[in-house]
């Protein structure tokens, strides 16, 4: 039998199915490629497999960035690469995508074969006019589906049904049949199974209801942050959505959405096509103001909305200056530290940004500074550090088998998976001898996970991390102290071990 399959040309198979018709089937597909291999004198010798992976992105495709891997780092010896068709390999929204991947294979003398297309290489000047044709209809084909379902969504949602997503700590999701009675509330994890069904949001559990109006009145009338809140409830041992703990963005989502007071709203974020995640602007958004029954009152709503506005609304030149005037007046003399050390004011770096400088907008209302700035020559010294930094961790990360790329001084990405962002935060000495550290999110970048290094005192070495998933970012900056709330605590890492283990890749031996 050896002899035999010797003989024979040794190839791979590459199945992907997302979620449609059975013909795409993963038994389906493997059985096709099986004969077309059998009536072609080949042997599969490995099989690469995507089950249930969209094809408009390379995101997920484990199997398939296994199998560029495999043969860019010869660790197969394979003559071609058996596919069923044009849309198996992707559905890429860029044609040329698909294109690139290709020629990365062919480059390394793999061949693709789409077993179930009139692709001949009797006529290979026309494999090159219909092959960009067939990407370009198996691209088409997503754009068109996916234009199909969001047209079906914003119907539902403006008939007041709720689509998709948990239904929100308070609230809960009610199955409907077509004569809109109720039929039962559906669990966590539970969907609804007949087609004629709907969902709609109905109140929770009284005690959630007293919950979530209870955090509106601290946030409103008691002036405490997000965080506080969530710790209060965590040191409680209120369990949030699911038996979880309360994390500061999950107040913050209780506060903002409109669902707590009856409006079913739609695209306010849009992902389509697994492309770049994108915030709509408010006219475009799908609404049904009404649909539910309300569990907070619009008054404290208006309220809490008008509380987040102020704190983050746009000043202007003349805003900032005549702050830093008034500042200056009521502490004689002014300084980055002063402007950071006021929380209700923009940071320094909005000056900075705005003005190329503090010392410009310091000129720009006449004052003259007598401070030594030598915390320049600090910063200076932490960005090289962080050059030292972040080349270390690339070494760390690369000895756990995965592959590393730079997007950005700050931003890295692994296995084209995750995206991490550094950001180093230096120590600062307050006029008490107590120590403080600035963090400032590089939320511009969009980084999946953001590592914040604390340094030491005397900002030489990292003293400890801070692990942020960006869910529960919703602030562009916030202090450090030396003694901090267990909520941020909770973040807090004494090295980086954990970290890496989590992102470690594993070989695994595959047998066919």
């Amino acid at each position: 039998m050896n002899d035999i399959n010797d003989e024979m040309i040794k190839v791979a198979q590459y199945l992907r199915m997302s979620t449609e018709h059975q013909k795409y089937s993963i038994e389906n597909q493997s059985a096709y490629i099986q004969r077309y291999a059998e009536q072609h004198n080949m042997v599969i010798i490995r099989t690469y497999d995507d089950s249930g992976k969209s094809g408009v992105t390379l995101s997920g495709r484990n199997a398939f960035k296994r199998l560029i891997a495999d043969v860019t780092n010869n660790r197969i010896e394979i003559t071609a690469i058996l596919i069923y068709d044009v849309s198996r390999f992707g559905r890429f929204p860029d044609p040329d995508e698909a294109a690139h991947y290709s020629y990365i294979l062919k480059t390394h003398n793999v061949k693709i074969i789409y077993c179930a297309e009139s692709l001949s290489d009797d006529h290979p000047e026309i494999n090159i006019l219909a092959l960009p044709i067939l990407r370009y209809g198996a691209a088409s084909y997503s754009k068109n589906l996916s234009e199909k379902v969001f047209s079906g969504q914003a119907n539902l949602i403006k008939r007041g049904y709720h689509q998709g997503g948990m239904a929100g700590y308070g609230l809960r999701r009610q199955l409907i049949d077509e004569k809109h009675e109720p039929k039962l509330i559906l669990e966590y994890g539970q969907r609804k199974s007949i087609q004629t069904d709907r969902v709609v949001l109905i109140p929770g559990p009284i005690h959630e209801i007293n919950i979530v109006n209870e955090i509106y009145d601290s946030f409103i009338f008691k002036n405490y942050p997000e965080y506080l809140i969530a710790t209060q409830l965590n040191q409680r041992g209120v369990p949030a959505e699911n038996n979880s703990t309360w994390t500061r963005g999950k107040i913050h989502q209780i506060l903002t959405n409109e669902k707590y007071i009856g409006n079913n709203v739609y695209n306010k974020t849009s992902f389509k096509l697994k492309q770049k995640f994108v915030k709509n602007p408010i006219n475009e958004w799908i609404r049904c103001d009404g649909a539910f029954e309300a569990i907070v009152s619009r008054e404290k709503f208006i309220l809490a909305k008008q509380i987040i506005q102020n704190r983050s609304k746009h000043l202007t030149n003349e805003d900032l200056l005549n702050y830093l005037k008034k500042k200056l007046k009521e502490k004689g003399k002014l300084s980055g530290f002063i402007i950071d050390e006021d929380e209700t004011s923009p940071s320094s770096s909005v000056f900075r940004a705005r003005f190329g400088g503090l010392i410009r907008a310091y000129y720009l209302i006449g004052y003259k500074p007598e401070h030594d700035y030598s915390f320049i020559q600090v910063n200076a010294t932490l960005r090289e550090k962080l050059k030292i930094i972040v080349s270390d961790f690339l070494e760390s990360i690369k000895s756990k088998n995965c592959i590393i790329r730079k997007l950005d001084n700050s931003l890295l990405d692994i296995n084209d998976e995750l995206s991490i962002s550094l950001v180093i935060s230096r120590c600062i000495k307050t006029k008490t001898g107590k120590l403080k550290w600035k963090v400032r999110f590089e939320n511009k970048l969009e980084p999946e996970i953001t590592i914040i290094i604390r340094m030491d005192s005397n900002n030489q070495n990292p003293t400890d991390y801070y692990i942020f998933p960006s869910l529960d970012i919703i602030y562009e900056e916030f202090v450090i102290k030396e003694k901090n709330p267990l909520f941020l605590e909770l973040y807090r890492y004494d090295n980086l071990d954990v970290f890496f283990e989590i992102v470690a890749r594993q070989e695994i031996t595959e047998y066919i």
